[in-house]
């Protein structure tokens, strides 16, 4: 990495952390409250505009539903919240779903809890984001048209805030969450004072709107209750945030997080009620579009519309909340940042995603795991046009089935309990099992949660499964036999590199080294000296697929190349297939001697920038491949780097010798880093 490179790494993310800096960047419940809570208090800026969307299909009647149903999802709620917390004590380590199956239900059941909770967090970036650009072009139409383009850099943006870790991206967006919630509060607080007092504005919609409504109105029947009820669900996604990354938290831990999970449920209860029963009693709907077939078409904003009415369209409040509804929609993008990339790593660990996720950048963050949080995120956003309502299909699907999942792996646990005697404990794979004299009380509460959820789940896909939310239930099936397949391969892998079985010791080898030579320059000096220092038996290749380039090589060898005391070997090579007679030759050399080791030496000019460096052959990467999958095979690249001279910008290249880097690797084994470069100028 060159200096300018690591000069925009530093100013974009941060100076490196420490490992021993870990517990520094723990944070408190103010922040996590903004952390881990604002997606699941962002859903009540389009939730409610979710259940009036669907509703307004059976005509404008039938929105007086939309109360009864948001008190349904407000209990939901309260069920979710005493279950989380519980899972919050009982598994402090976090991990919430996948953990809580693994340990009780079982491998399948946890991946099929990994996989619905990554799609939802995937999910979270793009439906919040979208929304947030929505809520704004509900108040500036005219960047309707730029709305995707705008969610795609706001997702890179948060992505580069995010990987200068949790502590940091927490503190700069915990106060466009509290500005929101101070803005709700005002909201609120004024709607119910001009409701008490009778002076609470009702909106009078145009003569085309009521005629629209009248002609796409269908009778209002089950299965739109149903549909609406699933749509404003989406006020209980982000719920489990904090039971996944509890280790966040300062200690006591659990007892933050539970805190923070309690405060998050109070102000989503009270505000996403309040909106329905404001809007309902104001005539607020979203805006919509009726379609030729009669089906109703709009985004989920809400809240614009009713502070409009409530303080003036040019009023200082209106636009204060229009702009803290935007950035809290967005700061809820901010909870699958957090929650992503850790439970990524846990199931890397367990070997079922790639080991790169476990790895942490120079911030103590899984970058692996936030950059493809990002890439996923504004794949999606492009394909569905910067759409909420195109997206919520795939939405909740994935959030109840990890509910159902977490809350019956809490019964089983529960049923675990009721096995111990009062005082006794048992340690389990990743939490200590308790006797609980409560175990009933608990077990029936985490089984009415698994069961609301399981339903809420079925409702969902019945009811979306048409506008999209079959690629949800098709995508999570598909992601735990990938999850399967890459477990299948790490067991494999680990079978093949165990020495438990084998009665292999170590002992020497004869060693032959070919340095291969592609020109005879200060850098093929560099290879040679590398060779010479081994002490090992070694020759000098030349490839000849090209006579007359080879005669003027061969010359220079035996010019310069004498006091090597080894004469160049030519290969023909007359079909140019270069990797192919590598191969052809080092094999030649194996079967002289079983059991001989031969060690590859190439050389690799390394230029200052990455431009200059594709300028030139690269050539290393092929051979790689071609020679890595032999056995007792090692192949080295000694570099030598090449400099521009900073005095005399019109000045000739100069190379300046450098220490050789062996990157050898056994072709059993091959390295973590592929090599690249090239043999020759």
């Amino acid at each position: 990495m060159d200096i300018s490179t690591r000069v925009i790494k530093r100013i974009l993310i941060g100076r490196p952390l420490a490992t021993d800096e870990a517990p520094h960047q723990t944070i408190s419940k103010t922040v996590g409250l903004a952390v881990f809570a604002s997606d699941a208090l962002s859903s009540v800026a389009y939730a409610p505009g979710e259940i009036l969307l669907v509703l307004l299909a059976g005509g404008l009647l039938s929105t007086w539903i939309a109360l009864p149903i948001a008190v349904a999802i407000t209990v939901m709620l309260v069920i979710l919240t005493v279950s989380y917390r519980q899972t919050i004590f009982a598994y402090p380590s976090g991990g919430g779903a996948y953990i809580v199956a693994r340990d009780n239900i079982g491998e399948a059941p946890a991946q099929v809890a990994g996989a619905a909770l990554l799609t939802d967090y995937i999910l979270t970036v793009a439906v919040s984001i979208t929304s947030g650009w929505e809520n704004v072009a509900a108040t500036f139409p005219a960047i309707r048209p730029y709305q995707t383009a705008l969610s795609a850099a706001t997702i890179v943006f948060m992505t580069i805030i995010n990987l200068r870790g949790v502590k940091e991206s927490g503190r700069l967006f915990a106060a466009p969450t509290y500005f929101f919630i101070g803005m709700l509060f005002v909201t609120m607080v004024t709607a119910a004072f001009r409701y008490a007092s009778g002076s609470l504005p009702v909106i009078q919609h145009a003569a085309e709107t009521m005629e629209a409504l009248r002609n796409s109105a269908q009778s209002l029947s089950l299965l739109l209750v149903l549909r609406a009820f699933s749509s404003g669900c989406t006020a209980l996604t982000g719920v489990e945030a904090i039971s996944n990354g509890i280790q966040a938290f300062k200690e006591p831990k659990s007892r933050n997080a539970a805190t923070t999970m309690l405060a998050m449920s109070a102000l989503i209860a009270v505000n996403f009620i309040g909106i329905v029963f404001f809007a309902g009693k104001m005539n607020v709907l979203p805006q919509f579009e009726v379609l030729a077939d009669g089906h109703i078409i709009g985004d989920s904003a809400v809240l614009p519309y009713m502070t409009q009415a409530l303080f003036g369209g040019e009023s200082i409040f209106h636009w204060m909340l229009v702009v803290a509804t935007m950035l809290i929609l967005m700061m809820a993008a901010n909870t699958s940042y957090a929650d992503f990339p850790r439970l990524s790593s846990l199931l890397a660990g367990d070997g079922f995603l790639p080991r790169q996720l476990t790895f942490k950048g120079s911030r103590l963050t899984f970058s692996w795991g936030i950059v493809g949080l990002a890439l996923a995120s504004i794949a999606l956003v492009i394909i569905f046009q910067g759409s909420t309502s195109a997206l919520i299909p795939l939405y909740a699907i994935g959030v109840f089935l990890s509910f159902a999942i977490s809350q019956a792996g809490m019964v089983v646990r529960w049923r675990k309990t009721s096995t111990l005697k009062p005082g006794e404990e048992r340690q389990e794979e990743h939490s200590l099992l308790r006797y609980d004299k409560h175990w009933r009380i608990k077990m029936a509460i985490n089984a009415v949660g698994a069961v609301m959820a399981f339903i809420v789940m079925i409702v969902f896909a019945v009811t979306k499964f048409a506008q999209g939310a079959w690629i949800t239930v098709i995508l999570i099936p598909t992601l735990v036999l990938i999850f399967f397949r890459i477990h299948h391969h790490y067991k494999g892998v680990a079978l093949a590199l165990s020495l438990s079985d084998r009665k292999l010791r170590p002992h020497r080898h004869d060693m032959l080294t070919i340095v291969m030579v592609d020109d005879v320059h200060v850098g093929t000096v560099q290879m040679v000296d590398f060779a010479m220092s081994e002490g090992n038996p070694w020759m000098a290749v030349h490839f000849d697929d090209n006579p007359i380039k080879t005669a003027k090589i061969k010359s220079k060898w035996n010019e310069r190349m004498s006091d090597s005391g080894h004469d160049l070997t030519l290969v023909p090579c007359p079909y140019r297939n270069l990797s192919e007679t590598a191969v052809e030759f080092v094999q030649s050399k194996l079967a002289q001697h079983p059991d001989r080791f031969v060690h590859v030496v190439m050389g690799q000019l390394v230029m200052d920038t990455w431009g200059a460096q594709a300028l030139h052959a690269n050539t290393n990467v092929s051979f790689y491949l071609a020679l890595q999958s032999m056995e007792r095979v090692a192949i080295t690249n000694v570099t030598y780097q090449i400099h521009k001279p900073e005095p005399e910008p019109d000045a000739p290249l100069v190379a300046v010798p450098a220490v050789p880097v062996a990157a050898a690797t056994a072709a059993a084994i091959p390295t973590q880093a592929a090599p690249a470069g090239a043999t020759g100028p």
